[in-house]
Parts: C-alpha cells; sequence; structure tokens
C-alpha cells in the first residue's frame, strides 16, 4: 500500500500554534506524516493553551486552514479559565460534541490524542458507529484514572466512572501507544489489556539545541545577575505542578540570604494564586509565556532547569518540557517523587538530579551544592544532549508511527 492511500485523521484538543504540552507531538505527528506522504486531517480546538484563553484573531465557530500539507479543522468549544471540575469537565464535553456532530470523510486510521480523555472517548462511539473499518490509535500522554487518585481531585463516583470510560477507550482502540515504558506497564496491570494491544513510542525533542548560557542579553533583559543561581521552571501552572513548594523554597531561599533566584515562566489555572501566595518575595520571579523564537535560549541562559510535581504525582504524567530541557545543555533539577516515572526518566539520561517533592530546603539546598560542581553542572547538560540525540529522536517517532499504521493496515487486509 503506497504512503499516497493512506488517509489518516487525528482527533487532539491541542495543536500549533501552542507550543506547551502535548500540542508540539500533535503538530509534529500531522507534519511527520504528511511529510512522507499521508492525507492527513486534524480536528482540534482554538489555540488557548496555557493561558486558557483563546489566542487572538481565533475562536470561529468552524475554522478551516492547513499546517504543512496536513488539513487543520478547528471547531470552537468552551475554554474555563480555571479548569477544574464542572468546568474541566464541560470544556472537553463541548469539544467532544463538536467531532462527535460534525462530518467525516473516510479514513484508514483515526488517532485519539489523549488528553483529552473525556472528549477522545466521545469521538471513539462516533468512529465506532461510522467507521469500523477504521483502524483506531489511542495516543495516551497522560493517565487519567492516575491523575484523579494522584492529585486528590474528583469525588469517589467521578473517578469510577471516568476510569471505566478511559478503561473503555484503551479497549475499543486497535492500539494504544504509550509514551514511556513505565505508562504500558501500569495500564497493562491496572486495565489488564494484552500487550499485543500496546506499544511505547516516546516523544521527541522538538526544541533546538543551543549552547548554555548563549544569550546573555536575554539574561540581562530579564534581571538575572551573573553571581544569582537562576532555577528556571516553563510551562503550565497547574495542580499537578504542586507549585506551592517552589513558593516555600524562595521563602527558604530568601530567608537563608542565598543566591537562588526561582523563575517561573508561562501560564495556567493556578498562577494566580501563586502570585499571591509569592507576593514580597524577593527570590521569585513570574514572567509571561515566551515565544517559541526565544524559548530555547532562554533555557539555555539559566543555570538549571526546574521540574516540579505535587507530592504523590508520580505515574500519571512525564512533564513534557523534560523534552525541551534537555537540549539546552544545563542540568535538570527534579522536585518530584523519588520513585516516580519522572525521577526515572531524570536519573536514565543523567541529565540532572531529583529531590523528594514537597521538601523546599532541600531543594534549594541540591541546587546551591549543583551550582558550585561546575564541572558536575556542565557533565549533567552535556549527558542530557546526548541522551536527546540518542532517544528523542523525532524521525524516528514518525518512523515507528508509520510502521505501526502500515501494519495495522496490513492485519486489516488480511
Amino acid at each position: 500500500m503506497s504512503n499516497q492511500k493512506i488517509s489518516v485523521l487525528i482527533i487532539g484538543l491541542h495543536f500549533a500554534p501552542e507550543h506547551a504540552g502535548n500540542a508540539p507531538y500533535t503538530s509534529g505527528l500531522a507534519k511527520g506524516l504528511s511529510e512522507i506522504g499521508y492525507d492527513v486531517t486534524v480536528f482540534t480546538g482554538h489555540p488557548h493553551y496555557p493561558e486558557w484563553r483563546v489566542k487572538q484573531g481565533f475562536g470561529q465557530w468552524i475554522l478551516r486552514g492547513s499546517y504543512f500539507s496536513a488539513n487543520v479543522i478547528r471547531f470552537k468549544h468552551f475554554v474555563p479559565k480555571v479548569p477544574k471540575g464542572i468546568s474541566r469537565l464541560w470544556y472537553e464535553l463541548t469539544f467532544g460534541a463538536r467531532v462527535f456532530f460534525t462530518f467525516w470523510n473516510r479514513h484508514d486510521v483515526v488517532i485519539f490524542v489523549s488528553p483529552a480523555m473525556i472528549s477522545s472517548a466521545m469521538a471513539m462511539m462516533r468512529a465506532k458507529i461510522t467507521h469500523r473499518r477504521s483502524q483506531k490509535i489511542v495516543w495516551v500522554q497522560d493517565l487519567y484514572y492516575r491523575g484523579l487518585a494522584e492529585t486528590g481531585e474528583g469525588g469517589t463516583v467521578a473517578k469510577m466512572v471516568l476510569t471505566k470510560v478511559e478503561k473503555w477507550l484503551f479497549s475499543a482502540a486497535s492500539k494504544v501507544v504509550l509514551i514511556h515504558k513505565r505508562f504500558a506497564d501500569r495500564v497493562l496491570e491496572d486495565f489488564s489489556l494484552s500487550g499485543e494491544g500496546t506499544v511505547v513510542i516516546r516523544n521527541w525533542a522538538h526544541v533546538s539545541e543551543t549552547s548554555a548560557g548563549a544569550n546573555r542579553p536575554l539574561r540581562q533583559a530579564f534581571g538575572w545577575t551573573d553571581d544569582e543561581i537562576v532555577a528556571l521552571h516553563t510551562g503550565n501552572m497547574g495542580v499537578k505542578q504542586g507549585l506551592e513548594n517552589v513558593i516555600n523554597a524562595a521563602k527558604v531561599a530568601r530567608d537563608n540570604q542565598s543566591k537562588v533566584r526561582f523563575v517561573l515562566v508561562g501560564d495556567g489555572g493556578e498562577r494566580p494564586r501563586l502570585e499571591a501566595l509569592a507576593q514580597g518575595i524577593e527570590s521569585i520571579q513570574f514572567l509571561p509565556p515566551v515565544s517559541a523564537e526565544i524559548y530555547a535560549d532562554l533555557l539555555a541562559s539559566a543555570d538549571c532547569l526546574l521540574v516540579n510535581e505535587l507530592a504523590g504525582v508520580s505515574e500519571m504524567a512525564l512533564p513534557s518540557k523534560i523534552t525541551s530541557y534537555l537540549g539546552s545543555g544545563r542540568p535538570i533539577v527534579a522536585a518530584t517523587s523519588l520513585d516516580g516515572i519522572t525521577a526515572d526518566e531524570i536519573r536514565a539520561s543523567g541529565a540532572g538530579i531529583v529531590v523528594a517533592a514537597g521538601d523546599p530546603e532541600s531543594l534549594v539546598a541540591q541546587i546551591e551544592e549543583l551550582f558550585a560542581d561546575k564541572s558536575l553542572s556542565n557533565s549533567m547538560g552535556e549527558k542530557g544532549v546526548d541522551y536527546r540525540r540518542r532517544e528523542l529522536s523525532e524521525d524516528s517517532a514518525v518512523s515507528k508511527f508509520d510502521e505501526l499504521i502500515r501494519n495495522l493496515l496490513q492485519v486489516r487486509k488480511a
């Protein structure tokens, strides 16, 4: 079967020009498959993440466009100011309803990106009705049921219902693609899926590499002095990031007259509350999201890059920011569960150190120790770049999706 005959529909809430969360991967897959000859259509929302407001120039009821040679159809849906509880549910339901009731062309393969899991389940129901012969791939970026358990959000009934929905979604798929082996092991154990029904395809590094410390003017523009230790956190400011720990670490740095400056770049539902908690603490700084054009230089201009997760979060997600961090040449400091998936990834890469979640004193102390050992800091940065090149190639990931799709279509043909 030639590539020209393969039609793929990708359904996911997030897409370019968003450059945080899972949008770069959905966009990259659409681009990669279209470049090797697939006929790609994307159903997506209007760009709104992580600011949780629709980007200027978007918001139409339906907007048709293109991304490289992929056909992109955007649907208007509800965007909550704070993505929690009922508002989060309505957010996914409205997008799911738009996808469910729109016209679908014939497609050989449909790829459902989760999250958003609820809208993916609604789209799967539609596919089961009208596209029964299409092969169905669920691409899992986060585990919903683990997220509810680990963040403490949602009541008992909500957790039970959403767990059953997620299990049904995975069971309905021809293949479930997971971004890490730990995810695959957890899904196989918790949902009793067969090993043949899952495959691991790693997310890739989508931010260009740059030399550490290459942009001193940028550092100066943000008011960072050369004798400060800048610990930079980027991306979404939500519940699972547990960034109160960073606020508390900034208090420790202030009280100890430490040189550590914590910088939080990005947006999210928790940002207003975090800013209120940080009032009067000079050792922490909030910055708005930066453009994709300067993001890589921003990372390289910091002294270390911070991943922070809520205490108890261990297997619900692998932060997407890590793939970007690994190309910066800077060491990573991960405040997270010591036996969780994020800790595993940092240790496997050799690119940084792991500190227990919710321990602000240790976080400050470890950053200071890392900064004091320039040789170790530089070595970790170099190991991160090596790991990125070796394990997190976009071409390799697209190639694996290509192989998976071809195999599924061969099975259907047989």
